[in-house]
């Protein structure tokens, strides 16, 4: 009986601290610890760097609205902007890198170069997200094999967890971002395909090889 009443008090004073806990988080750390747990279903025992990362808060965005162009804002009018984060795009064919902005709004991903938009993916159509298990940033977003698209995203992001974790939350596609091993395949457009390689070596660099496809090391 004794132990019996021991658990129960036990059971019950552990719930009302965790009761106090939750009452006693602000809304801003609420959207910490819920975006933290998404970041941990996705990444968490598959990608190198998921540990280190924990303690690193996610900021709301690396730049202000205020930091676009005006075109693009104009371009975008309508649309609730949510993150922007400077990003390395990969060119499809020849690879090369191109400094952009991710901008992610409540409906859609922008990539945008200057006063220009290169490129809009609705989350209604993203089809991926793929990310390797190595220390890398980059990441590529799956688009629909159509008119309106012209092939798959590669993008290199400084802050990978929290862009991939904000455009997850985003697009509600979880589900979706896959954490792969050795290579993966995109689409360069047109029904053609490319392949990246991820590998290790003495120190991080991305380039086109000797038989075309591009290697993150």
């Amino acid at each position: 009986f004794f132990m019996q009443t021991s658990e129960m008090l036990r059971k019950i004073c552990v719930r009302n601290l965790v009761r106090k806990y939750c009452r006693g988080l602000t809304a801003e750390r609420k959207v910490q610890l819920q975006q933290k747990v998404v970041t941990s279903a996705v990444f968490s025992g598959k990608k190198e760097g998921y540990l280190e990362s924990l303690s690193q808060p996610f900021l709301d965005t690396r730049l202000k609205e205020n930091d676009l162009n005006p075109k693009v804002l104009q371009l975008i009018r309508g649309e609730n902007i949510k993150y922007v984060t400077p990003v390395i795009k990969y060119d499809r064919n020849g690879f090369k890198a191109r400094e952009r902005l991710l901008v992610l709004t409540q409906s859609s991903a922008y990539v945008v170069e200057m006063a220009k938009i290169k490129q809009k993916i609705e989350y209604s159509t993203l089809k991926g997200i793929s990310t390797s298990n190595l220390s890398d940033g980059i990441v590529v977003i799956h688009v629909p094999e159509d008119n309106k698209q012209k092939g798959d995203v590669i993008l290199q992001c400084e802050h990978l967890f929290e862009t991939v974790t904000k455009l997850c939350i985003l697009a509600n596609k979880q589900s979706l971002v896959k954490v792969v091993k050795g290579s993966l395949r995109f689409r360069v457009g047109s029904g053609k395909e490319g392949t990246m390689v991820f590998t290790v070596g003495p120190e991080p660099q991305v380039f086109k090889d000797k038989t075309g496809q591009l290697t993150v090391v």
